[in-house]
């Protein structure tokens, strides 16, 4: 069954281009948490959260700085992560395809009796 993503920016709720959207689809499985990404062409900015950081946020070319200004209100004091300075560029998947097994492999076992 196909299945379409849809991405909006957290703040004016714009929809990213068709390049654009392609790289945050490539992110998606990224294994990354705390760190910010960029996205081009369209400039757009990924806040790939994840555990104590919150939920993976996206910002368009214009409110990249509101994005970030939002993430170090609210996580800045958990670490040092929310205040990392740019550019972020992207330069592939974090992780090996055996870390990537294995947490798909735990994550099939939280919750189910007797696993």
């Amino acid at each position: 069954m196909p299945v379409t993503v849809l991405f909006s920016c957290e703040i004016c709720g714009a929809a990213p281009d068709c390049q654009t959207r392609t790289q945050l689809e490539h992110q998606l499985l990224d294994l990354r948490h705390g760190e910010y990404l960029d996205a081009d062409p369209g400039h757009w900015l990924t806040w790939h959260g994840r555990g104590i950081y919150g939920p993976q946020r996206y910002a368009c070319g214009e409110h990249r700085g509101e994005l970030k200004a939002h993430v170090r209100e609210h996580y800045g004091t958990l670490g040092w992560h929310p205040w990392a300075m740019g550019p972020h560029p992207w330069a592939g998947r974090r992780g090996t395809e055996r870390a990537r097994r294995l947490t798909r492999a735990l994550r099939s076992t939280f919750g189910v009796p007797g696993a």
